[in-house]
């Protein structure tokens, strides 16, 4: 594999990363759910893209009670999305590509079915109890603690008339919580990342990292804490974990990276996770920062979310940029329109930081409408978890390229937005992905270069892209008048626009890049 050219960085902070949900993207055997021979099929389309990495959501081993994000085995692919042999094949077909794989890594909690559950509940004397955490009840009967559980609202605690205590869980009862504080339960989840890596996986995403560091420390929050999900919990324990999970990867010469699902949205409590990598003490490589995925299309909002970002991940840290993944409404439906979709393509490739596309949204599609007898996912994420419509043919529920009905609704713009309506064809979505993948790979200044964020102008987002003498200006109107062409920037300049040739103004919901 080789690196950009002027790259003088780690190869995970001048990527395009794209998210797989290996469900939905597309399906070898006609069962009607993706796997990984499906992926491997479609790697000259994900090259063509311009991509450099995939991330695949959860293929481990799972009864898939959470879609595989309770595992049953860490060390084995689940037989829906293949074999070994068919990681294999994917592994080596990204390589010959000069593209990398991440897998989704879920330290926080197992599934209940996991051989060490299994051990952990049989017994209070069982050499494996400690390794999930467990307690008695209150003398009234009621649950260890106060807190809440993510998804349903109940207590993160379920009774286990084996041994008649309680047991952890701050997701679905079939996920019960690794004690981390037990240095056996380090060792193992140590071993199963060496297991990846031996095999020629290049990183990991982590799954809701940050809860890791609670350990066994399971004492009562205040009770506004404690009312809403428990999955805000931040301590110094996480970190020293972290960083010897960082060791972990140093271990290895191909640079494997980790990047953290950090849902943690206070100032600086993300970028935290990244430990100070110049003293030697880094943890993660890259941590996710959601604060602008849940900024609306609205001028100062937007900018505030930008400014707020790239002062907090300043260098020596890197940020992320992330509009879409599997557990949100798609930025296509919640922006509400294409031109929209399509400035937010300006706005995720032309930022500092490293771009996190989900799969789809380089096709401008929008979730799937799913009826009420077809919703399977606890949290009620479907709708964004469609199947990736590769061709026209079809409708909401079969067709588009899959030979049966997949296992969900297809997105509601399926046969307006499928990839073969879109590849090759000028002024598509597709090929304005393609077009600012190209200018990031060509351009030093879109990958590593500063960034200066300008005040807001109206409704008019402004910001400049330097590096050496290559200097480029990004305008994005997120407002709902067109605004005036800023008398500074030349308009001979401009590589892209997404309303085609630029105009006077810069039109409401537009995007234009300017190179100087």
């Amino acid at each position: 594999m080789t690196d950009q050219p002027g790259n003088e960085h780690p190869w995970w902070r001048d990527a395009v990363v794209y998210q797989i949900y290996p469900r939905s993207f597309a399906d070898s055997n006609g069962d009607g759910v993706g796997d990984l021979p499906g992926i491997t099929a479609r790697l000259d389309h994900l090259q063509a893209l311009g991509v450099d990495a995939l991330w695949l959501s959860p293929i481990f081993a799972s009864p898939m009670a959470d879609f595989g994000y309770d595992v049953s085995d860490y060390c084995a692919i689940d037989p829906v999305f293949g074999t070994d042999d068919d990681l294999d094949a994917l592994v080596a077909g990204l390589h010959d590509r000069d593209m990398r794989l991440l897998l989704d890594w879920v330290p926080n909690h197992t599934s209940d079915q996991h051989r060490w559950f299994v051990e952990s509940r049989s017994s209070r004397d069982d050499p494996k109890r400690d390794w999930y955490v467990w307690r008695d009840r209150r003398p009234d009967g009621s649950p260890p603690n106060n807190w809440t559980a993510a998804f349903k609202g109940v207590p993160a605690w379920t009774h286990d008339e084996v041994t008649d205590q309680s047991y952890l869980h701050l997701f679905l009862a079939e996920q019960p919580d690794l004690n981390w504080a037990n240095p056996e339960v380090e060792a193992a989840m140590h071993d199963t990342l060496r297991h990846w890596l031996d095999r020629g996986v290049d990183g990991f995403r982590a799954d809701v990292v940050h809860l890791i560091g609670k350990g066994s420390d399971v004492e009562d929050l205040p009770d506004h804490l404690a009312k809403g999900p428990v999955i805000a919990i931040d301590r110094p324990f996480g970190h020293e974990l972290l960083r010897r999970v960082r060791r972990v990867l140093e271990e290895y010469e191909h640079e494997p990276m980790m990047v953290g699902e950090v849902y943690l949205l206070r100032e600086g409590q993300s970028v935290a996770y990244l430990g100070d990598p110049l003293s030697g003490e880094g943890e993660l490589h890259l941590s996710f920062d959601f604060r602008p995925l849940h900024t609306p299309w609205e001028p100062e909002a937007m900018h505030a979310a930008i400014a707020r970002t790239q002062a907090e991940f300043a260098e020596p840290h890197w940020p992320t940029w992330v509009l879409s993944n599997h557990d949100q409404v798609r930025h296509r439906t919640r922006y509400g329109s294409e031109a929209r979709a399509r400035a937010a393509a300006v706005l995720s490739l032309t930022m500092r930081g490293t771009p996190f596309l989900y799969h789809g949204e380089e096709l401008g599609l929008e979730d799937a409408d799913i009826p009420d007898d077809r919703v399977v996912d606890p949290a009620g994420r479907d709708g964004c978890r469609a199947p990736l419509p590769w061709t026209a043919d079809g409708d909401a529920e079969s067709g588009h390229g899959w030979r049966t009905p997949p296992w969900l609704p297809f997105p509601r713009n399926a046969s307006t937005h499928a990839a073969e309506l879109q590849v090759g064809v000028e002024g598509s979505m597709f090929e304005l992905y393609r077009t600012l993948l190209a200018l990031r790979r060509s351009w030093p200044a879109l990958r590593s270069g500063a960034m200066a964020l300008a005040p807001l102008d109206g409704g008019l987002l402004r910001y400049e892209r330097t590096m050496d003498d290559e200097r480029l200006t990004v305008l994005i109107n997120l407002g709902a008048a067109d605004v005036d062409w800023p008398a500074d920037v030349g308009r001979e300049g401009v590589v892209l626009s997404t309303m085609g040739p630029a105009a006077d103004s810069v039109r409401a919901d537009e995007a234009v890049v300017v190179r100087h």
